[in-house]
């Protein structure tokens, strides 16, 4: 699933390629992709400009000139891609947004997520119960300290829960427990203060490096797009289990935490009793 390097490095792109940009028109394939009536979405959106993008959390909002958004989240399986014509005939996807210049943003792989138009008031309402952003200036070691205090679940759980911080998914809570030298199975509100600034520290290191990366996940949004998923070769351990860790040589291993897929290195993650 698209996390917050994934989304931010979709936001900045698709920033300069959309910004000022009109829409000619919408393909809607899929009508629960949606959250209205096909005619009604496809009415609206025709003529209407996109200011800018905005990312929340796992999200992405296309801010329209009417003062309304779409709202994309792209849950399991879903991507975006941009240009004259798509990687795959139109019918693979689900959405088709066409823009002034003949080309196209595509939504592909959204069976479980979706894009919805919404007021500006409906899209504040669904965000509302979002954690802070990772790199939020007020989110300073001192308040990452204080809502770790207050968790009662694993470091894994509390990470990937977006009440907490908005953005962090399975991936990469592996991949900053790993950076930070934490197993994921620790206990959150038992951290020393070494620890939780490790682990602070680790979140804007490990986030940062990805988003630079262009994420993990391997759809280029354009037929020049050379950077996107640059970072699934540098996962010291996410989807890396048996093989040696990176810092000791220990083989990675892989187990299920609440449902979710774990993968840490057992010599150097240790201590969660």
């Amino acid at each position: 699933m698209p996390e917050y390097p994934e989304m931010e490095h979709y936001r900045t792109q698709l920033s300069a390629l959309l910004g000022g940009r009109k829409i000619t028109g919408a393909v809607v394939n899929r009508a629960a992709t949606i959250n209205e009536p096909i005619d009604v979405f496809n009415s609206a959106l025709e003529g209407r400009t996109i200011l800018f993008v905005e990312r929340r959390g796992k999200y992405l909002l296309f801010h329209l000139d009417d003062g309304n958004r779409l709202v994309l989240h792209l849950m399991l399986g879903g991507w975006l891609a941009y240009g004259d014509e798509g990687p795959k005939p139109d019918s693979h996807f689900q959405v088709i947004l066409s823009f002034d210049g003949g080309q196209s943003l595509y939504f592909g792989g959204l069976r479980l997520g979706y894009l919805h138009r919404m007021t500006a008031k409906a899209a504040l309402e669904k965000m509302k119960e979002l954690g802070p952003e990772p790199f939020d200036p007020r989110l300073t070691l001192e308040a990452f300290r204080k809502r770790l205090a207050g968790r009662k679940g694993k470091l894994k759980t509390t990470l990937t829960d977006q009440k907490f911080l908005a953005g962090i998914g399975n991936c990469y809570s592996d991949e900053i427990c790993f950076d930070a030298k934490l197993h994921p199975a620790a206990a959150a509100n038992r951290l020393d203060d070494e620890e939780s600034e490790r682990l602070y520290r680790s979140v804007h290191k490990v986030l940062t490096e990805a988003k630079e990366a262009g994420g993990y996940m391997g759809h280029p949004l354009t037929a020049g797009d050379q950077l996107t998923g640059g970072f699934n070769e540098r996962c010291r351990v996410y989807d890396r289990v048996d093989e040696p860790c990176v810092e000791c040589g220990t083989p990675i291993k892989f187990e299920t935490l609440t449902g979710r897929k774990m993968f840490y290195c057992p010599h150097c993650q240790k201590g969660h009793e």
